[in-house]
């Protein structure tokens, strides 16, 4: 069914009049690496994997000198594998804009999980930090369904997001919390680059209660040297499991990073993690180091060596997140990951 609605789509569009086209921009991504992956226990095997791959139509329509409207359509496509989920909706919206902002409605990127940004140095990679930030039924870097963002304007480089998501259920005919909020403050300049973000699901949403604060900054330090920090708590909350999964899931997590560009378009990357659960012995630190080069505006390549150091009772890994190639963890041990990538922006 899905990649029937995919065919619809780009028959319609190939369809539509010039004009009609005029305003709409095709555009992707085509991200595979090839990784060797180890749990430190039984599995250690070389994967071919597909990493957040993506086709997407966009478009503005000036609606008035103050007004205008927007829009965008993207899938998920996954190449080397048919597993059933080869086309999956990624941000999804449609809004308007001008003097006051802008309001968007459909599914994408909560503020909290955009706010990552500034500290991202490795994403949809190998050593990607959500290995550590997004565990469990505690996670928050979430796309949420049935969202409503209302976008500040720029201030200075100052500008906030606000968003709530209506997930919409009953239980037993009756309803329920099912709703979640997600708010951040962010700022773009020359030299510094920060998020500030706050979300909050209500109890029913399937996955428990829970509280998150998140940041990440990134700073300039030179025209070749930039430095990032991270940090988030989650609090989790859920009556219907135990204290102890409550304490594994209640978490910090922090670190630090940097990016050096050895070359105009050569730059080598670390970044430390560590994730502290309330929990006895489910604590986990994550060491990835890579080096990437650009061929061009459109076209990279990288490699990168990534460790999750585990506690007795952990069982994480660098490399579950925005992949195809996701095998498990080992509890205890230390698990590796080598990569090897390339990726085409259309």
């Amino acid at each position: 069914m899905k990649k029937k609605l995919l065919a619809i789509v780009i028959g319609a569009a190939a369809a539509m009049p010039v004009a009609a086209m005029a305003d709409v921009t095709v555009y992707g991504r085509a991200h595979v690496s090839i990784d060797h992956l180890d749990d430190g226990a039984d599995y250690s095997e070389v994967n071919l994997s597909s990493n957040s791959s993506r086709l997407g139509f966009k478009g503005n329509h000036d609606v008035s000198p103050n007004l205008n409207a927007f829009f965008q359509i993207e899938q998920q496509i996954d190449f080397g594998t048919d597993n059933g989920e080869t086309l999956a909706t990624r941000d999804t919206f449609v809004g308007l804009g001008g003097n006051f902002g802008a309001v968007r409605a459909g599914r994408f990127d909560s503020p909290f999980k955009a706010a990552r940004g500034p500290a991202n140095l490795f994403g949809d990679q190998v050593g990607d930090m959500r290995n550590l930030t997004r565990v469990g039924n505690a996670r928050f870097d979430e796309r949420y369904d049935n969202t409503i963002e209302y976008t500040t304007p720029n201030m200075s480089g100052f500008f906030a997001k606000l968003g709530y998501s209506l997930h919409e259920t009953t239980v037993a005919g009756d309803d329920v919390d099912t709703n979640t909020t997600s708010m951040s403050l962010n700022y773009e300049g020359d030299v510094v680059e920060a998020a500030l973000a706050y979300e909050t699901a209500d109890e029913d949403t399937g996955r428990g209660e829970r509280n998150g604060v998140r940041f990440a900054g990134a700073y300039k330090i030179t025209d070749s040297l930039k430095g990032v920090a991270f940090y988030q708590t989650v609090d989790y909350e859920n009556d219907a499991v135990t204290q102890a999964v409550r304490d594994q899931l209640t978490a910090d997590t922090f670190g630090l990073g940097a990016e050096f560009k050895v070359a105009s378009a050569t730059a080598i990357k670390g970044m430390w993690l560590t994730r502290e659960s309330d929990a006895d012995d489910f604590d986990s630190s994550l060491w990835v180091i890579g080096v990437e080069h650009k061929l061009d505006k459109a076209v990279r390549v990288y490699a990168n060596y990534a460790m999750t150091d585990n506690d007795s009772n952990a069982a994480l890994t660098p490399w579950r997140q925005a992949r195809t190639a996701d095998p498990a963890g080992a509890a205890g041990e230390d698990a590796t990951g080598l990569s090897v990538g390339l990726r085409y922006d259309f």
